[in-house]
Parts: C-alpha cells; sequence; structure tokens
C-alpha cells in the first residue's frame, strides 16, 4: 500500500468514525415508556405546525393549549401502538430530531422549532412525493398520527365548522 493512500484511508476512517459519533452522541429515542420524548415532540409539534395550518388557534394561549392537547393524544395513540411499531416510530423521530437526519430524510436544514411553516411544509411535501419509499412512509405516518390526533377530538369539531356525529 503507498504512502498516500494509506494517509487518504486514515482520514476518511476519522471522519467516519466522528460523524457516526456524533450522529450516536445526538441521538435520543422519539418513544420512551410508550410516550414521546421531548425529542419526539419536538417533530410533531413541527409537523403539526405544517399540517395544520389555518386550522389551530391563532391567539397564543389558545395555541399552546391546541398543541398540548394534541401531543397529548399522540401520546395516547403512541400508548395503543404494538411495542415493535412503538420501538420503529422512536426511531423514526429520534433520527428525526437529529440534525443529520432531518436534512436527510426530511430535507429541513433548520431546526423543527426554528423552521417556518412554508419550510415545514416544503420539507414535508418532498417526503410525500420523494421517489424512496421510505421517505413516503415516513410522511404518512406523521402526517396520519397527526391528523387523526387532532381531527377525532370533539374540541376542534365546532373550528372546522363540523357540528358532529348526528345522534343515533
Amino acid at each position: 500500500m503507498q504512502r498516500r493512500t494509506l494517509l487518504k484511508l486514515g482520514i476518511v476512517s476519522a471522519a467516519v468514525v466522528a460523524g457516526a459519533s456524533v450522529l450516536v452522541s445526538g441521538f435520543q429515542p422519539g418513544v420512551q415508556a410508550a410516550r414521546l420524548s421531548a425529542a419526539g415532540r419536538r417533530v410533531f409539534t413541527g409537523v403539526a405546525r405544517a399540517v395544520l395550518d389555518g386550522t389551530l388557534p391563532t391567539e397564543a394561549g389558545a395555541h399552546q393549549q391546541a398543541m398540548a392537547g394534541l401531543l397529548d393524544r399522540i401520546d395516547g395513540l403512541v400508548e395503543g401502538l404494538p411495542e415493535p411499531t412503538q420501538a420503529e416510530l422512536s426511531q423514526l423521530l429520534g433520527l428525526l430530531a437529529t440534525p443529520l437526519g432531518r436534512r436527510s430524510l426530511a430535507g429541513l436544514a433548520t431546526g423543527w422549532d426554528d423552521a417556518s411553516v412554508t419550510d415545514l411544509q416544503q420539507a414535508l411535501q418532498s417526503m410525500r412525493t420523494s421517489s424512496l419509499q421510505l421517505r413516503q412512509q415516513a410522511y404518512h405516518a406523521l402526517h396520519d398520527l397527526v391528523g387523526g390526533a387532532y381531527f377525532s377530538h370533539p374540541g376542534t369539531w365546532a373550528r372546522l365548522g363540523y357540528p358532529g356525529p348526528v345522534p343515533v
């Protein structure tokens, strides 16, 4: 082996090890004890801001209350999932919570908390229309959990003009 090749191999190996250690050190599970972790809550807050734009209350206090209720309902949905599905969701949320995972899977350069609604919507749209089935599946999981948790709650129906189910 030539000296230059050995030096290149050493530099590439060091970069791979450094990159892996940064990725692993920043990785937090998205679900812990069948509930969203702080990292999972950040991801779902960003997804909800994009998906529910125009349906969430605009007044700050009501907006925070609506988001807190939504995240609590997502917790309830997660608790009802089988453990293997919880584990997969945890991995997805944990990956999306890291800068590298967020950029590579969602195409979002800024953090979930700092991104504009337009940036979040564009990131989700790129996931939805991606040629990679993994990105499409991730989009549908996030979108459906947010939509199901929000629109199934009777407290949101009046805001949408839905009177509720017809009494039987």
